[in-house]
């Protein structure tokens, strides 16, 4: 099994959103940068992911379950840009916000921290164990561990439609020459937006 993190804007596309779906899969639409693209044509099906919200929180919420392989994704006329569908897992006891993995020594290399406007993000398996550990879940069973507070998470209303996909996949100014270096590029926003962001 491979591990990732995904992000999405929680004013957009939550986790209580997609918690709210069920077990009917959601397509992980919006992304428009290429490495972000190769990553989910390298997910496969059972792969797990830390849902992570972006902009606003930003902090890693609950855990996904990648449900179908990367696919064409509907309504792109380009032919370039591609999704997986997800489902919800597991809540997080405790969400783990960004400040408290850039203070981890042991999650310094994480994606997270040394390419943080990626949007769909490889995860090392020591470092799914440690984040999971700092939320208090067992990675192993996915259940809380003894002693550990619930934080409940504040649900946050989406707006419906093209406006609902998730994120544009924009990259920094600042992130155009590693772009460049992994093969990706610096897209602009396109119409209607969407869930993800880079």
């Amino acid at each position: 099994m491979t591990y990732w993190l995904l992000k999405s804007e929680p004013d957009v596309f939550s986790w209580q959103m997609l918690k709210a779906k069920g077990r009917t899969p959601e397509p992980w639409t919006g992304v428009r940068n290429y490495l972000a693209r190769n990553n989910m044509r390298a997910m496969a099906v059972g792969d797990l992911g830390f849902f992570y919200h972006s902009n606003i929180g930003r902090e890693i919420v609950g855990i996904l379950e990648i449900v179908r392989s990367a696919h064409p994704e509907p309504g792109d006329e380009t032919g370039k840009w591609e999704c997986v569908e997800v489902r919800a897992r597991a809540d997080l006891p405790r969400p783990v916000g960004l400040a408290e993995i850039k203070a981890t020594a042991e999650l310094a290399q994480m994606s997270l921290v040394t390419c943080s406007r990626l949007s769909v993000q490889p995860v090392r398996d020591e470092e799914w164990r440690k984040v999971c550990g700092l939320a208090g879940l067992d990675p192993e069973t996915l259940k809380p561990e003894r002693n550990v507070p619930t934080v409940r998470t504040a649900a946050v209303a989406g707006r419906s439609g093209q406006e609902r996909r998730k994120g544009t996949g924009q990259a920094s100014a600042g992130a155009s020459d590693r772009n460049k270096a992994n093969g990706s590029r610096r897209p602009g926003s396109r119409a209607g937006g969407g869930k993800r962001t880079t």
